[in-house]
């Protein structure tokens, strides 16, 4: 029976959120393999075997249990924003010759910086929302300059982090200021988007013997400003599975999710997210490791496409291993 590490974790303020989608995961694994969570902390690696953590060495992907060492065979890359999102652990992996489930390195760095990703697209024809890029904060743009350009209200994001870790709306070229200032928190750099008055969906994607498969969408209604940290997994919002749109507009922003995720060179799971605006679709972000806890929305799509969690998984696996 093969030994599938799922890695969790990491450096960011997701680390928790990572533990929980890998936990949800992990069990509801497929049986013929024997899963358990791998945690990458700053103190070390530790693999949880039976709730309790045991170093983990990364060197050979091996521990010691019972006396004996065992190997982790497969990976499952898990950690929301740094180092897993952003690509920096699918590098290592190849590095180390352990084959992982995920989007490789290239289209994880890509899509977790919101901005190239948003102009890597761009050039691709696809519509995003007309941005303002700021590579420090030295170099930061004036409010002014900000609202007279991309008018008012405003997205200020980091543009390397997720769960809505460091996201304002900005209504005013004061609120701008003090929003540059809490993203540059989070992040190294921030992306200025334009808002994008409409319905907010996003889209599910994952290739499996049968090719690209794309998930029922979810429409987001959220009581704050925004779909933020708040909305998402502290239940101020509705996450409406299937979409309220029509079938030729689902149809649409499906087609769309699948070109972009064999643009990009995806693998596994990714949700791709879009405002539409007067019946055309404009992508807000792709993520490459959306959440799997059981606030999540890829859990829900999954449950409404009539499969079941461990099922999905098996697809995959059946034509991603590495």
């Amino acid at each position: 029976m093969k030994q599938v590490g799922i890695i969790c974790g990491g450096y960011s303020s997701e680390y928790d959120i990572s533990v929980k989608s890998a936990t949800t995961i992990c069990t509801q694994f497929p049986d013929q393999y024997k899963s358990n969570l791998i945690h990458l902390t700053k103190d070390g690696w530790f693999i949880e075997i039976d709730d309790v953590k045991i170093p983990f060495d990364e060197r050979d992907f091996t521990y010691e249990l019972d006396g004996g060492k065992q190997k982790v065979d497969l990976a499952i890359v898990y950690i929301h924003g740094d180092p897993g999102e952003n690509g920096k652990i699918q590098g290592y992996l190849e590095m180390i010759d352990i084959p992982y489930v995920n989007s490789g390195p290239l289209a994880s760095a890509l899509s977790f910086d919101k901005w190239y990703c948003n102009q890597f697209l761009k050039g691709f024809g696809f519509n995003v929302a007309e941005s303002i890029y700021i590579t420090s904060p030295k170099n930061r743009v004036d409010g002014k300059k900000i609202s007279e350009k991309l008018g008012l209200p405003v997205f200020v994001k980091p543009c390397d982090s997720g769960s809505s870790y460091g996201i304002s709306k900005a209504k005013t070229i004061d609120e701008i200021e003090s929003a540059l200032d809490f993203a540059f928190n989070e992040g190294d750099t921030v992306i200025v988007e334009g808002f994008l008055d409409g319905v907010e969906v996003t889209c599910g994607v994952y290739r499996s013997a049968n090719g690209v498969q794309t998930l029922p969408l979810t429409e987001i209604v959220t009581e704050n400003d925004f779909f933020d940290f708040e909305a998402k997994y502290e239940g101020l919002s509705d996450e409406i599975t299937p979409a309220r749109i029509s079938d030729e507009l689902t149809a649409e922003v499906q087609r769309i999710s699948a070109e972009i995720y064999a643009l990009l060179q995806c693998r596994s799971i990714v949700r791709i997210d879009f405002m539409i605006v007067n019946n055309e679709p404009s992508i807000i972000e792709v993520n490459t490791i959306p959440g799997f806890s059981p606030e999540s929305i890829v859990p829900k799509m999954i449950d409404e496409a009539g499969i079941s969690v461990t099922q999905m998984w098996q697809e995959i696996l059946e034509v991603e291993v590495l």
